[in-house]
């Protein structure tokens, strides 16, 4: 059971992460950061770092987990990190190479972006996230610079881009999959382009993202369950789950009135 309070643990643990050699500044990000948590939620946690950062030094701090190595996690923005337990608490800690962070902050003032596979999201990730996660996590112990809202140039490029993506990933499965009536393929399709839409929505309106667990609910794509769980295998089922679908993002594109 955790020993200290949720303050003195937030303190003492971003008071061992800064002192890490190389690390910066330290943040708090997730759930908590935004004031959305539950008591059970996790912490996260991460560490900017400028030039080489040594997993070592974090595994000597003596907490219980698992610890990566820099580009364990894939090798792009989300370069790796840990999942520990801390004084009995569920903790998260996410390395952010700074020089990297100035560089994504440069290109989505300038509206450019990639999208990276990630573990965990259906749609990867596109590299604004770790601009997201300046403009809306908590720093606790450093500075770090700070996006002037969301770029003008993010707003017109990225929509496009997600939803371009999400109207080709459907477009494949309603040729190839869906007359085969390979039900598992077309609803893998169809959940993925329905966060690849959410991403445009998210984008159009300015808000920042900076993962997909709420993200489907927070552009109005929820019917997409429906659709999904109507699949059946009966002939034609998978064809007009894919029809449904292309007409619920298509409607999600649409300026309110």
């Amino acid at each position: 059971m955790p020993s200290l309070s949720d303050q003195d643990f937030l303190d003492s643990t971003a008071d061992r992460l800064a002192g890490l050699p190389a690390v910066r500044a330290v943040t708090l990000g997730g759930s908590r950061a935004q004031g959305t948590h539950t008591p059970a939620s996790d912490w996260d946690m991460a560490v900017y770092y400028r030039g080489a950062f040594d997993p070592d030094d974090l595994r000597a701090l003596g907490w219980e987990g698992e610890v990566s190595e820099v580009g364990g996690w894939g090798g792009g923005v989300f370069n790796g990190g840990a999942w520990l337990t801390i004084e009995g608490r569920r903790v998260d800690v996410h390395y952010r190479d700074l020089d990297v962070v100035e560089h994504e902050l440069a290109e989505a003032e300038q509206g450019r972006f990639r999208v990276e596979p990630l573990m965990f999201h259906l749609a990867g990730i596109p590299s604004y996230l770790v601009v997201a996660e300046l403009a809306v996590n908590q720093v606790l112990r450093g500075e770090l610079p700070r996006p002037a809202g969301y770029p003008q140039a993010l707003r017109r490029t990225a929509p496009e881009r997600w939803y371009g993506t999400a109207r080709a990933t459907l477009g494949y499965a309603g040729a190839n999959h869906a007359p085969h009536g390979r039900l598992t393929q077309v609803a893998g399709a169809i959940a993925t382009a329905a966060v690849q839409t959410a991403h445009a929505v998210a984008a159009a309106r300015g808000e920042w993202v900076t993962n997909e667990k709420r993200l489907l609910d927070r552009a109005g794509l929820r019917g997409v369950d429906g659709i999904i769980a109507r699949l059946t295998d009966e002939p034609g089922s998978a064809a007009t789950a894919v029809a449904e679908a292309e007409a619920l993002f298509a409607a999600s594109q649409q300026p309110a009135p």
